[in-house]
């Protein structure tokens, strides 16, 4: 081991020598700091200033618990004398927890020290460090929650059982790994593992927070997934005097911008992956030397960068493969032997029309198309992969859809739902339910009950085709759309007026005529039953109150009661844009107490 580096070590721990920056975390949904991670640096002039090399000449040294001390201690003072809000994010090795010589509530005492809380701090754990007793550090993590810490998983994926890890310790966040977020936009298998964590995080009620972000296109598409706390070089770099607010309004536009108007999922810039390209005019045995590293498809570009045509290995190789192939061809540019006519969609094409158009230009199945973004090359795709994705989506549809209508069901309603309050997106719900709908069913029979429920599923489809919204099914005659423009109120006035103006051929000549018709309750007593009717409900939801779909959905169900107590079809608009708050039964002693108290 370097002694020079050991001695500068001791030098810094002796003097105390440890300076912190900080790096804000962003909340682009909220558009708020939600708190500074604290990183530490050795002295500027000094060979140990770089983080990396001094936490590991620390352990070598079998120091690494005295120096993390210190710069937990930095650390504190320094992020109570600057004053800043939100949390302080302190990285803790997982060992150093576990080292008998590391002493007990320190951390605390630091706190306490500087006029801060536990509640204001977050013990990350980086997942770098492969830990040997798992049982002793869930034991340790339990301390720190039970003193009000919050715990985080750090560098998640980078390193030791990181999934594992996150079963057993249950954090309150995990920071997904920069080797995830690196070109993530280029890379389908990263995509794939971001929803995966995502997924998980959300079956587990943990958040999660993109660290490492360097370029627009990385950012842009972790907040398109929906992962709305970020930090990272693009964002803000550490610094002694960190941001205190959040200025970023291209952070909040490119989040506004990525809101779901359609499945993102289905978009074809998702499947994109980059290839090798080459220029229009280079030579055909300098793309043969490509081709030797193993690759299969180049995409040939011009000079703004625009994909021109594809080369494909076998096309190569069946040039060369003719006995005065390299004679002829050495010299001559790709472009003469390449697929000139490649298919080119930009990367916001959904995958039904990017199939429409394969279907159309009937397209040889071992081939790839080209994605653009802004006109530039972005990457290309299998068409394999394309049909393979479509036949994946359309059956998770079809697992959620209902049987009558193939609208989407309450699993996709609650998640379009939850989206939008996730993303802080303003949306007005609307609830269609048909009035009378038992007694038509018990008097003209099940077949034309279903035929009436196809109507008003087609009604809607129709109305709302040109509109940004989600159209779902709830099942039997209830149906649900979220609007994303102000159109709502309008537009289910002109479904109620088509439905009027169609349910009457849905009678007899007769019933018609009376405008309804005499049945029996359920009681035996005759009523007279009027046509059937659409009472439709709209809300407008406060998503700084509404904490999930639950709430939004009694919201709505509330004002198509409302509805429902109209004569004939009517829309009714509820102005309570919040929960009702929750009404707690009161045990018979301390409903004695009260009345007592108010006299009663």
């Amino acid at each position: 081991m370097n002694t020079d580096l050991i001695a500068e070590l001791t030098l810094i721990l002796r003097q105390r020598s440890i300076t912190t920056v900080f790096q804000p975390i962003f909340d682009v949904t909220k558009q708020r700091i939600i708190g500074y991670e604290a990183l530490s640096r050795g002295p500027q002039d000094s060979p140990l200033h770089a983080p990396a090399v001094l936490f590991s000449c620390a352990q070598q040294a079998q120091r690494l618990s005295e120096l993390e001390l210190l710069c937990r201690d930095k650390a504190i003072a320094t992020f109570a004398e600057l004053q800043l809000g939100g949390k302080l994010f302190l990285n803790v090795s997982p060992n150093t927890l576990l080292d008998p010589a590391h002493p007990k509530g320190q951390t605390l005492q630091l706190l306490r020290k500087y006029g801060l809380g536990p509640q204001q701090v977050v013990i990350e754990l980086t997942e770098q460090d492969k830990v040997e007793d798992a049982d002793l550090l869930r034991v340790a993590v339990a301390h720190y929650r039970e003193l009000g810490f919050h715990i985080a998983i750090d560098d998640l994926g980078a390193g030791y059982s990181g999934l594992k890890q996150w079963s057993e310790i249950q954090p309150d966040i995990v920071k997904i790994d920069r080797y995830f977020i690196d070109h993530c936009d280029f890379s389908p298998v990263k995509r794939e593992f971001l929803k995966s964590i995502i997924d998980l995080a959300k079956a587990t009620n943990t958040q999660v927070i993109a660290e490492g972000i360097e370029r627009y296109e990385e950012f842009q598409l972790v907040t398109r997934l929906g992962i709305g706390n970020v930090q990272g070089y693009f964002l803000a770099c550490p610094s002694d005097q960190p941001e205190r607010h959040y200025r970023h309004q291209h952070m909040h536009e490119s989040w506004q911008a990525g809101k779901v108007r359609c499945d993102q999922s289905l978009t074809i810039g998702w499947l994109a992956t980059a290839k090798r390209v080459l220029c229009q005019h280079t030579s055909c045995r300098e793309a043969l030397q490509v081709f030797v590293e193993d690759n299969s498809v180049v995409v040939v570009i011009d000079a703004d960068r625009r994909p021109v045509g594809l080369l494909y290995k076998e096309q190569l190789s069946e040039v060369f493969a003719n006995p005065y192939g390299h004679a002829l061809y050495d010299k001559r540019p790709i472009s003469t032997v390449m697929d000139c006519l490649p298919l080119v969609v930009d990367e916001n094409d959904t995958l039904d029309s990017v199939s429409q158009q394969i279907t159309d230009g009937d397209l040889d199945i071992r081939r790839h198309i080209v994605v653009t973004r802004a006109g530039e090359y972005l990457g290309v795709v299998p068409l394999r992969l394309i049909l393979k994705h479509m036949t994946e989506e359309k059956v998770r549809h079809a697992q959620h859809a209902n049987p009558l209508t193939m609208l989407p069901g309450n699993i996709a309603i609650n998640e379009a739902i939850e989206q939008r309050l996730h993303t802080g997106s303003s949306f007005t719900l609307a609830y269609f339910d048909l009035n009378h709908f038992k007694s038509f069913n018990d008097l003209y029979g099940y077949a034309n009950g279903d035929g009436v429920i196809k109507l008003v599923a087609e009604l809607i489809r129709r109305h709302t085709q040109a509109v940004p919204c989600f159209v779902g099914h709830i099942g039997g005659d209830d149906f649900l759309v979220v609007f994303d423009d102000a159109q709502a109120q309008a537009i289910c006035a002109a479904i109620i007026a088509d439905f009027d103006r169609q349910i009457v051929s849905y009678f007899s000549a007769e019933h018609a005529s009376a405008k309804g018709y005499w049945s029996c309750d359920r009681q035996g007593r005759r009523q007279f039953v009027p046509l059937l009717s659409l009472a439709v409900g709209v809300v407008s939801p406060d998503v700084k109150y509404c904490l999930n779909a639950h709430q939004v959905a009694t919201l709505a169900a509330d004002a198509k009661k409302e509805a429902k107590r109209q004569l004939g079809s009517h829309v009714f608009c509820c102005q309570r844009r919040k929960p009702a708050a929750p009404l707690y039964r009161l045990h018979q002693g301390e409903a004695g107490a009260q009345r007592h108290s108010l006299g009663g």
